[in-house]
């Protein structure tokens, strides 16, 4: 077993880890990221649904009625995500939620927040997409929002439009550099000015270090490169200060394996999860009336017949984003796509309707779908249970695994759900364009890949973990920067606010780290410049 030392340690390599190791490592500390998956650069990344490609840097992770979405590489989210860069609407931070008091802490604002989007925005970057960048699903949502007097734009992405050659794979990584992944910002940045990445090191737990002037000690499995659930050895690593970052299904199992090392953690870890909210629905679009109805055609002659042709995300409706609004009313409407390694979650028509013939005739029909995602207000009912033995999950194999996490519905989610449910209807159903219907909950529970809200902010100690400074209550110097910390669902993709929050832990960081005698400065450059 190895022992090492150093200044700062981040778990993950996400947005919410990449993010502070860039700028304390860029302020004169020294840090070390531990990340959980594997290592992978451009030409490691395979245009393949292949077993032993996107699942070695994708893990599913199954809980009891919800199943999560994650990446599982150094970088995070970002080199598996789709790039949809949205601002929360400033209503969400005043949300109150089913307990009816305001969730999020008082000092945080969407308007204190727009400095610190501005800065990812800029670092990222992210463009701001026009018409001829959207793909021919995109199209069709945006046709049909016209023709139901709704209106519908271009979604702005963390993507290099002219490199951008429409593939459609970045579930799997992007080949090409277009997808501004983590990899290709802050992370090289954090490294050039001497952060030291370990992939494949899975975090078991945090204790007291017994070091003089080390606040914690980290212990951590490193896992074989070709089965994830085999260990090589392990790793013990003391800090003066830790940053967690290892995702809203990672950061609350390791604080709860912890607890009684650390003298117990806040009764809010582990609870109020949310899936942001997500709702996946599948279009079965009648082509003659793509065609009479939306005046659309493709070169070819066909007039749709296009679902896996351009990027997973192109057009968004915020029609539904109206801040006066009952809460659990307003969402966002976004045209997205999933590789058909997914189509089992389709239901097609009649009482069995994710199984069977009808589903056979439903696939045959897959390039004409319309995939879409309602993003919506959530009650934040998701728990964990007990911790598994080791890591945040049993992984059951590559890429699969058994989670902790329960999410059961409340009526007040539901009564979100139904509501987005009827405005898509509204939308696609019109004089019979499309046929809509929801993924089913039979198989998989809640699909998300937006996690949130498992370690949150907040104001209120019984109902939240950290204080409004990213920091552990009770914990001085252990934060926590990542989609767990988010205190609700967003209406909109998490990424970005993830990012923006990320950059603005990392002062009060900066701050725990001069009071643990390591000076850092705070007048970094964003990456790259």
């Amino acid at each position: 077993m190895s022992v090492q030392l150093t200044d700062v340690l981040v778990v993950g390599s996400g947005f919410g880890g990449a993010i502070p190791a860039y700028y304390l490592a860029a302020g004169g500390a020294r840090v070390t990221v531990l990340e959980r998956g594997p290592r992978r650069t451009t030409a490691d990344f395979e245009q393949s649904l292949r077993l032993g490609t996107y699942n070695k840097i994708v893990d599913v992770i199954q809980g009891d009625g919800i199943s999560v979405v994650a990446g599982n590489c150094v970088g995070g989210g970002s080199v598996v995500y789709f790039a949809a860069s949205l601002r929360a609407p400033s209503f969400v931070f005043e949300r109150r939620g089913g307990s009816g008091r305001r969730v999020w802490p008082a000092a945080l604002t969407r308007a204190g927040l727009d400095p610190w989007y501005d800065r990812v925005e800029e670092a990222l970057p992210v463009t701001r997409t026009g018409w001829n960048d959207v793909s021919y699903a995109g199209g069709v949502l945006a046709a049909a929002c016209r023709r139901a007097g709704r209106t519908c734009n271009p979604v702005p992405v963390a993507v290099d439009t002219a490199r951008c050659v429409n593939c459609n794979w970045m579930l799997s990584g992007c080949r090409f550099d277009a997808k501004r992944s983590l990899l290709l910002n802050y992370l090289p940045a954090a490294e050039a000015h001497g952060a030291v990445i370990r992939p494949l090191h899975e975090v078991q737990a945090v204790a007291p270090s017994p070091l003089p002037g080390y606040r914690y000690v980290v212990t951590s499995l490193v896992l074989d490169p070709d089965d994830y659930g085999c260990t090589a050895q392990a790793e013990v690593i003391h800090a003066k200060l830790v940053v967690l970052a290892a995702g809203a299904v990672g950061t609350p199992v390791l604080l709860q394996r912890s607890a009684l090392l650390l003298g117990g953690v806040p009764g809010a870890v582990g609870h109020y999860f949310s899936g942001n909210g997500d709702r996946v629905s599948v279009a079965e679009v009648d082509e003659d009336k793509a065609r009479d109805l939306l005046g659309l055609s493709r070169p070819d002659g066909s007039a749709y017949r296009a679902l896996p042709v351009g990027r997973p995300i192109t057009t968004a409706t915020y029609d539904y984003l109206d801040p006066t609004a009952p809460e659990f009313t307003r969402f966002t409407l976004q045209q997205i796509y999933f590789p058909p390694v997914v189509n089992v979650l389709a239901q097609a028509a009649g009482p069995s309707g994710w199984f069977g013939t009808g589903k056979r005739a439903l696939r045959a029909r897959w390039s004409s779908w319309l995939t879409t995602l309602a993003m919506t207000e959530d009650d934040n009912e998701g728990t964990f249970a007990a911790p598994p033995p080791t890591g945040s999950f049993v992984r059951l194999a590559p890429g699969l695994g058994r989670g902790t996490m329960a999410y059961h519905p409340t009526v007040r989610t539901r009564r979100g759900w139904d509501r987005a449910d009827g405005a898509l209807r509204e939308i696609l159903e019109r004089d019979g364009l499309a046929g809509v219907r929801p993924w089913s909950e039979a198989v998989a529970g809640s699909v998300t890949a937006h996690p949130l809200g498992s370690v949150r902010l907040g104001d209120d100690p019984a109902t939240s973990a950290l204080t409004d400074r990213h920091e552990l209550r009770g914990h001085p110097g252990l934060f926590v920067t990542d989609g767990a910390a988010v205190p609700t669902s967003l209406t909109v993709n998490p990424s970005l606010t993830i990012a923006a929050l990320a950059e603005r832990a990392v002062p009060a960081i900066a701050e725990r780290a001069a009071e643990a005698g390591v000076t850092v400065r705070t007048d970094c450059p964003l990456p790259g410049r």
